[in-house]
């Protein structure tokens, strides 16, 4: 069985894109193997860099199978007249490449019709690869495409040459206009000549010799490299950043890293603004010493063997110096207006085109803080609301500086670094400028689901409300993500959100929350760009708190509504939050949220307790019996059968059925005692102890007898179990056979 061996060689693909583009060419030409049925014996390995995607099919088969394939043509009695082959009869056979003698009579729910069994060969791999490739090719997803000769050939840059294996064999394959060969190239400026590739298994080894390296040996020759020129500074390190690492990664095919230095004066200036410039401006690796300080160092990537007369480090020095000399004048600039004045700037800086400008955020963002303030409150946290309220009206104002304008990137976290060294107000005192500035700091907190959260409550809930005041905005004008599509983050901002309230455990219900800022809109300009009208809105909103929480099913079927709604939408984020962040297993977190999802801190807590007795035997048990009562009432409910509104202990009532209702009525206080003191765990425990008692009932009694008022009854006892079992999860959602 062949290797097969791709390789698309193409002008340098922007670092972000290669890794998402490997991945996808993986996936296709794997589906593409299954599909055809030519699937690799072996492993389907990647090698990409930044002039090249290649993979590596190990062991797919040399021809498909041959297949055999049942025809149906058309029926005996249109077939064959008086006994005779009809044309019909003779135009199928021909279709099926056989003699009308050897077609065959098959029974169907129709009637009696004619049929064949046909072979079909299998073709070469050679030629189906060479059929189907290039349109998987042209269908992997870019950010951007370039045109190039002719507007049907697009890639992400310019495709230069192919190549194509099966072993030795060159595949006849041909994309945007090159034809695969056997040969590629090596490193653009260290090898200077084609490389002949003589199969698949050497492909490795003669990248190599071109001073082309696959991504794990990039990435080891790397960090050797950073720790060596580490080593010229005595007492340093090179400060560990993984995105800058992927970046450099993919932006090399021999890398080798230099040293570099700059003037010690430019560490007056924040940290952060030097970190920022070196790292996504330059691709630089800073450097601090063994308390985590900055040093006047700094370590460049090469896509060379080095830089042994020092040409290339002057260079980088003197970018790196124009840079600093930049950041200092805008940063010295800057001090000129303060934070304080700047705020009434915001009316010139637009937002959103139809939610106005920053200004208008502003005081928006103001009032949903204070209000979020008043809750945390309420909850028996401590909050400044009038370091929140401060920092709300300064929160933007770094937007109109010159240094953001320059390093955008750095927004929020100029605004907090203004505030620490500005006068923020004369009669306020050290503690709370800093208070305020660090709430400025932290207002994007957290920009990813592994981004830590604002590190004081005051920056927790102002980041809560510019967050909610976005994504609240943009639903009411239909601007929710969709698919793939989040133009505006939204989903980040909510992950945001709930990843807020969860680490600071802050008591805001999520129906609350989007409430009030949806309120914040009331009588606005905004509010009249709007899709539906407030009062709208309130009744959907008052819909969705009734039920808890927007089912899967209602999302699923494109239910209008649902897919409008920011607090769905939240709640979705609850469940991705649980699921993909806390590691809990889908059907638990199905069951928790089927209960209610708007406490996002009770959803935590209710999820943990159920998380440590899902492996009970007696919780399993209990699961079990709580789908078979749901799937009791629903079909009664199906049926319009009479419920009775609560259980009666009948004379000709069976002993088990009244001693489950006993155990529940000794049990029940009990239960709600622990579920009022969220002492979840004992509540499960002492539930899982009905299993003898449901089990009995099961065992030895007939819910669904002819007698109606039996029936009723027993159908009352069963809607109260699952009632009371259902207030902390819903069991029936639990998978009892099978878990994943």
């Amino acid at each position: 069985m062949p290797d097969f061996l791709l390789e698309i060689g193409c002008e340098e693909i922007p670092a972000r894109m290669v890794d998402a583009a490997s991945q996808e060419l993986r996936e296709r030409v794997s589906a593409l193997l299954e599909r055809e049925r030519l699937s690799a014996a072996g492993s389907v390995t990647a090698f990409d860099t930044p002039r090249r995607l290649s993979l590596l099919a190990s062991g797919i088969a040399n021809a498909q199978p041959d297949v055999v394939e049942q025809l149906n043509g058309p029926s005996v009695a249109v077939a064959f007249k008086d006994g005779n082959p009809t044309p019909a009869a003779h135009a199928f056979a021909k279709k099926a490449g056989v003699d009308v003698a050897q077609l065959e009579r098959v029974s169907t729910p129709k009637g009696e019709y004619l049929s064949a069994k046909v072979t079909k060969k299998g073709r070469a791999a050679s030629e189906v690869l060479a059929e189907l490739l290039p349109k998987e090719l042209s269908s992997i997803y870019w950010p951007k495409n370039m045109y190039w000769r002719t507007p049907a050939e697009k890639f992400v840059r310019p495709v230069r040459w192919l190549v194509a294996m099966l072993d030795g064999q060159v595949v006849p394959l041909e994309f945007d206009g090159i034809r695969a060969g056997n040969e590629s190239r090596g490193h653009r400026l260290l090898s200077d000549k084609a490389i002949s590739i003589a199969s698949g298994k050497a492909y490795v080894e003669a990248m190599r010799a071109a001073k082309v390296l696959g991504r794990p040996e990039r990435e080891h020759q790397i960090r050797k490299a950073l720790d060596a020129a580490t080593r010229t500074v005595p007492g340093a390190r090179w400060r560990e950043d993984r995105a800058l690492l992927e970046t450099v990664i993919n932006l090399t095919e021999w890398p080798a890293a230099i040293p570099g230095n700059f003037d010690p004066e430019f560490l007056e200036l924040p940290e952060e603004v030097l970190v920022t410039v070196m790292r996504d401006h330059q691709k630089y690796f800073a450097v601090e010493d063994a308390n985590g300080k900055l040093l006047p160092h700094f370590l460049a990537v090469l896509n060379i063997d080095g830089d042994p007369q020092g040409i290339i480090r002057h260079g980088h020095e003197r970018v790196l110096r124009a840079r600093f000399n930049d950041a200092r004048f805008f940063w010295q600039t800057d001090q000129k207006y303060p934070l304080r004045e700047r705020t009434a700037w915001l009316k010139n800086v637009t937002f959103q085109k139809d939610l106005g400008s920053y200004y208008e955020k502003t005081l928006r963002v103001q009032r949903l803080a204070s209000w979020l303030c008043e809750i945390v409150k309420d909850g028996g946290i401590a909050v400044r609301p009038g370091v929140v309220h401060k920092a709300g009206y300064l929160a933007k104002t770094d937007l109109t500086t010159e240094l953001v304008k320059e390093f955008t990137e750095l927004q929020g976290i100029v605004g907090g670094l203004y505030a620490r060294v500005q006068e923020l107000d004369s009669e306020l005192p050290e503690a709370t400028r800093l208070a305020i500035a660090q709430a400025i700091y932290d207002q994007y907190k957290p920009e990813s689901t592994e981004d830590s959260v604002p590190s004081t409550i005051e920056g927790a809930v102002l980041s809560i409300a510019d967050k909610a005041d976005t994504i609240v905005g943009m639903f009411a004008l239909g601007l929710q993500p969709t698919g793939s599509k989040d133009p505006f983050a939204l989903r980040r901002q909510a992950n945001g959100i709930v990843k807020i309230i969860a680490e600071h455990k802050l008591p805001i219900p999520l129906s609350d929350l989007v409430t009030s800022a949806l309120q914040s809109y009331a009588s606005s300009d905004a509010e009249k760009k709007f899709k539906k009208p407030l009062a709208w809105w309130w009744d959907l909103l008052k819909t969705e708190s009734k039920k808890g929480a927007i089912s899967d099913d209602a999302r699923g079927n494109g239910n209008a509504e649902a897919a409008l709604s920011p607090l769905g939408f939240l709640w979705e984020r609850v469940q991705f939050y649980l699921r993909d962040v806390l590691g809990f297993k889908y059907d638990l977190v199905n069951a928790v949220l089927a209960v209610g999802a708007d406490d996002v801190i009770d959803v935590i807590a209710r999820a943990e307790a159920v998380r440590s007795v899902f492996d009970m035997p007696e919780f399993q048990a209990i699961a079990a019996a709580c789908k078979r009562m749901r799937n009791i009432l629903r079909q009664a409910a199906e049926k319009r059968i009479y419920i009775a509104n609560r259980f009666e202990g009948f004379i000709e009532a069976a002993p088990e059925e009244k001693d489950l209702a006993d155990f529940m009525e000794r049990t029940s206080l009990k239960v709600e005692e622990y579920r009022r003191k969220k002492e979840y765990k004992e509540a499960l425990l002492l539930l899982s102890t009905a299993r003898e008692h449901v089990d009995r009932f099961f065992d030895k009694v007939m819910v669904m007898v002819d007698e109606e008022r039996i029936r009723a009854n027993r159908l009352a006892l069963l809607q109260t179990l699952l009632r009371e079992f259902s207030t902390i999860a819903d069991f029936s959602e639990i998978v009892t056979e099978g878990k994943n």
